[in-house]
């Protein structure tokens, strides 16, 4: 084992299956947030969950799919985030709190908007590489690290280098978790982008 890497067990990341993820957890958030104000709305909010699983299977059931159908699924996926996260902000607004999110899901809502805000810009800037970049939404400090060896020429590490005196603890990252993510604050309205 290499010294500045602790192994991770993750699948490899794609932005595609990323995206769904997140997806899928902000639908989970939705219904969270629904049940405590369901007194004040008429209805639940729609996500379009099945229509949006299919755009996704459509593309990740493919060997190969190409650069524009990539493209174009992570658009749609980005589009559904950008609503779900809308509705969310709407929910807040009538009446829902954040408290009574567990802190797990709180913390998936935060991470869930800094995937959302890291694709956008790659989206938006054709580009394939953003700093800090999120490749797991349930461990979200985990980095890639392309090391170029044979079988496995790309491992992940928490966070970032360790220096040798940090290498006596059992996880060292080089930022922590509030750093990395600051605290959302939904009373104020927020462009989603």
């Amino acid at each position: 084992m290499d010294a500045t890497c602790a192994p991770a067990d993750i699948t490899y990341p794609n932005d595609l299956g990323i995206l769904n993820q997140a997806r899928r957890q902000t639908e989970k958030i939705i219904d969270g947030l629904y049940k405590t104000c369901q007194t004040k709305l008429n209805k639940k909010p729609r996500t379009y969950k099945k229509k949006a699983r299919k755009d996704y299977l459509k593309i990740a059931k493919k060997r190969r799919p190409s650069r524009k159908e990539r493209t174009d699924a992570i658009a749609k996926q980005l589009q559904y985030i950008k609503r779900n996260l809308s509705h969310i902000e709407k929910l807040i607004n009538s009446g829902a709190e954040l408290s009574n999110l567990n802190p797990r899901k709180y913390k998936m809502l935060l991470v869930v908007t800094e995937v959302y805000r890291q694709q956008l810009w790659m989206y938006e800037n054709e580009s394939k590489r953003v700093d800090d970049r999120i490749v797991s939404i349930t461990q979200p400090h985990i980095r890639p690290i392309v090391r170029g060896k044979a079988g496995q020429p790309v491992e992940f590490e928490r966070g970032g280098r360790c220096e040798a005196k940090q290498l006596v603890q059992p996880r060292c990252w080089s930022k922590t978790f509030s750093q990395l993510f600051r605290p959302i604050c939904f009373s104020r309205p927020f462009k989603l982008g």
